[in-house]
């Protein structure tokens, strides 16, 4: 048994307790590093094993063998090692009670606590205390994943600014995850979201992003207590990271101004917030269950006129006034499109005469759908059109009170429209063809008009493919409107997804040319 330098005591007491390390861990590094240097001085595969005693100091080493299965499977590159494993017949010859998996052990002259030794024992402390503060760093941030979190700039690139947490915590913010117009300089605090804790790498193994949506959620709820207390929630966000964003907020208790309490007693928690995130502008806009209402609400400062919706398409129809227009686009559509992802309905912008011709054309078009299915004649398809209807088969299923308290739809013609409104539906399962509303790729299909779209839908084309799949004398047939040059156009437009599909793929890189 050799007997430790008492130093190393003091240095594995000062270790833990600096680090805050459990001294087991410096012990187990010290051990590993005797028998590191132990097996150095045999110069063979031998394996050791050195135990301390953690009160005295003292220490013994042993040379050991593994009790191996001899037909166990090696793993790729693995040999097997004599001077480090015995059979089962071998190891009974040493001491019966042994099996396989068992270890045996023999004393062996241990290596003094010297130069080499200390120094490997110390790369192995200096790993395992790396370990032991990635573990602390690991179990103390991963359920703050998603919170803000706060610290300075320790190191700034062209890619990458690299975040003290403190407590030996470093964040990493790439420049993608950075505000375009964020600068920093070393010593700067700074504020982001946590959104990932990396375990297997090494420091910094904790990511931060400035530019999603929940930065400006968890912001606000840091200036305006009410949110925090959840009198008032933030339903949805859309960013414009650095440029513009809109927020859509409501009250659990009637008594309070959701928007007044966000933006604050002259914008002073609105401009705090602004002024995190490199004077990015905000709009704080009145949550609505009604989808229509808040588009109208998202698309805020622009004045919106009308809107249509479109259940079917998931779309919405903003009309506003002319002079309006280029204000509720946005530079480069961005005011639509913050609106567009707050709502999570796809808005489109047009003045009020546009949106009117394109009201005129749907409901044109669903006047003819109803004068074709149903053979109705055009004040009865219009009548159906004004009151809502698009499609045959809420005709023939909706409550009848529906139909018979509209004015001049007696008893008799409500039930005549609904014998024929099943009959159509019934005709359309017999030869399989969908009813006859065009879909959504069909309707937006470039060339295509909405009247058009709804004869060939009543004709049973409802889809771009199933238009692409016709030859021109078949389109010109189903509708005798269309000149033979149109057909061609429509037909080749809806038929480019075929060619897309099956563009050729590229050359190799690295092929010769010429």
């Amino acid at each position: 048994m050799a007997e430790m330098n008492k130093e190393v005591l003091m240095v594995v007491e000062s270790v833990s307790h600096e680090k805050g390390v459990s001294k087991d861990v410096i012990f187990e590094a010290i051990e590993q590093a005797l028998a590191t240097a132990t097996q150095k001085r045999y110069r063979e595969n031998a394996r050791f094993a050195v135990s301390i005693d953690r009160d005295s100091g003292d220490y013994e080493t042993f040379r050991v063998w593994e009790v191996i299965d001899p037909d166990r499977e090696l793993e790729e590159g693995e040999e097997p090692n004599p001077d480090a494993e015995l059979t089962p017949e071998e190891a009974a010859e040493k001491d019966p009670a042994l099996g396989i998996g068992d270890f045996y052990r023999i004393p062996v002259e241990s290596v003094e606590f010297g130069r080499i030794a200390a120094q490997t024992a110390k790369q192995v402390i200096v790993q395992k205390v790396r370990e032991a503060e990635r573990a602390r760093v690991i179990a103390m941030y991963e359920p703050r994943v998603g919170e803000l979190v706060s610290g300075s700039v320790k190191k700034t690139s062209r890619d990458s600014v690299i975040v003290d947490l403190g407590n030996n915590a470093e964040a990493i913010l790439t420049r993608e995850n950075l505000i375009p117009r964020d600068s920093f300089r070393i010593g700067d605090r700074i504020r982001a979201l946590l959104v990932e804790v990396r375990p297997d790498l090494r420091s910094p193994q904790l990511v931060l992003t400035r530019t999603t949506p929940q930065v400006l959620i968890e912001l606000f709820k840091i200036e305006v207590p009410e949110i925090a207390e959840d009198v008032i929630e933030i339903r949805s966000a859309a960013r414009d990271p650095g440029s513009r964003a809109k927020i859509a907020v409501k009250t659990n208790d009637g008594r309070i101004d959701a928007v007044g309490a966000c933006v604050g007693m002259r914008g002073s928690r609105v401009q705090a917030v602004s002024g995190e995130l490199a004077g990015e502008k905000i709009d704080v806009v009145l949550w609505d269950e009604d989808p229509a209402i808040l588009a109208v609400n998202a698309m805020s400062p622009a004045d919106v006129k009308s809107i249509f919706k479109d259940e079917d398409t998931h779309t919405m129809t903003i009309a506003v006034e002319e002079d309006n227009l280029a204000q509720a686009i946005g530079r480069g559509g961005q005011n639509v499109r913050l609106a567009t992802e707050l709502t999570g309905w796809n808005l489109k912008v047009m003045d009020e005469e546009e949106a009117a011709r394109k009201q005129e054309e749907e409901s044109r078009g669903y006047v003819e759908y109803f004068m074709k299915v149903l053979e109705a004649n055009e004040d009865v398809a219009t009548v159906l059109v004004e009151e809502g209807f698009t499609d045959v088969e809420e005709v023939a299923y909706v409550p009848i009170e529906e139909l018979t308290n509209i004015e001049d739809f007696d008893r008799e013609l409500v039930d005549d429209l609904r014998n024929r409104a099943r009959d159509a539906l019934l005709e359309m399962e017999i030869s399989g063809e969908a009813p006859g509303t065009p879909a959504a790729d069909l309707l937006e299909m470039e060339g295509m008009d909405n009247p058009l779209a709804f004869k060939l839908a009543a004709a049973g084309v409802v889809t771009m493919e199933d238009l692409a799949e016709l030859s021109i004398a078949d389109l010109l047939e189903l509708n005798d409107e269309v000149d033979e040059e149109r057909a061609a156009e429509l037909i080749m437009t809806a038929r480019a997804p075929w060619f897309e599909d099956s563009e050729p793929e590229e050359a190799p890189v690295g092929d010769a040319h010429g």
